[in-house]
């Protein structure tokens, strides 16, 4: 197939690629930097991006957009990638429309399931999904809604939606809270976190490749590992991998101030998903089970 993937150079964009062309497929990338056979344009520019795809024939659109370049601190940090998943994702059905494309694969967030406490049981894709959420986080929870909804609804496109986990896995991917761990600047809340769901970076772009060739139109899968996993215990996981320290614990009013974004996520949220329909409609199973096999690979740098 001939597939545009927009977000070709993020973290997930680029090991795609070569996952995607190692299996004979042909991708071209809509990226704003020049780069050789590739569309450049910004998504967000409906016109531009239009004129930019003119004549293009494809099969398939791949959406893999994110404008954070580093751990949001509260949900006003999140204002950049809430619009590429709603104007972007309007102007990429328009490029869907423009190139004859009929299948259509869009990133989503497992945060859109709510941000509530104390759920233990696993997240099936029948539970509600982009509804209220309080606590600053409305927006990103309806971008995230948005972004299904507006594909799912474009007539002749059989579009599927990816609820990834919390991405980890390669230091292309984690430098940033690495760093963070190493210098003792992720805090985490005394008592205790919820539980969140993860996927290894290279697990998330299998079964990318699995939603492109064999997903059903109209559905979301959860893609995430077979073992969610509190957040604290991740994160003492993670520095013991990198040699560094235990975080610090601290009250959490203090962890609200220092970033209200992850105290949320630590304390005011439990996201334990299930991958079952992504294993039995997508016959796809991470390699890494759990956070533990993905941290054995980390190659830490110096």
């Amino acid at each position: 197939m001939r597939i545009l993937l927009a977000g070709a150079t993020g973290v997930i964009g680029r090991p795609l690629v070569t996952a995607l062309e190692a299996r004979g497929h042909e991708v071209v990338a809509i990226t704003r930097r020049p780069r050789k056979d590739a569309v450049v344009a910004d998504v967000l520019d409906r016109d531009a991006l239009l004129k930019a795809v003119a004549g293009l024939r494809a099969d398939v659109i791949v959406q893999q957009l994110t404008a954070l370049a580093k751990p949001p601190r509260n949900g006003a940090d999140l204002a950049a990638t809430n619009r590429l998943r709603t104007e972007g994702t309007a102007n990429l059905l328009a490029v869907a429309r423009e190139t004859g494309a009929t299948r259509y694969i869009g990133q989503s967030m497992f945060f859109g399931y709510g941000l509530r406490p104390g759920r233990t049981r696993p997240i099936t894709e029948d539970e509600p999904f982009g509804e209220t959420v309080g606590g600053g986080m409305d927006a990103a929870v309806f971008a995230l809604r948005d972004a299904e909804n507006l594909p799912f609804a474009e007539p002749g496109l059989d579009a599927v939606a990816l609820r990834y986990g919390m991405f980890y896995g390669t230091m292309d991917a984690m430098s940033l809270m690495v760093g963070m761990v190493r210098k003792r600047m992720l805090p985490l809340p005394r008592g205790g976190t919820g539980l969140l769901s993860l996927i290894h970076v290279d697990d998330a772009v299998s079964a990318t490749v699995a939603a492109i060739e064999r997903g059903r139109g109209g559905e979301a899968y959860n893609i995430a590992d077979d073992e969610p996993v509190g957040l604290d215990v991740y994160v003492d996981a993670l520095a013991r991998a990198v040699g560094a320290r235990r975080p610090l614990r601290v009250p959490v009013w203090l962890l609200r101030v220092l970033s209200p974004y992850f105290a949320t996520m630590a304390t005011g949220t439990s996201l334990p998903v299930s991958n079952a329909k992504a294993a039995r409609e997508l016959d796809w199973r991470p390699r890494r089970p759990s956070y533990r096999e993905g941290l054995a690979e980390l190659v830490v740098e110096a």
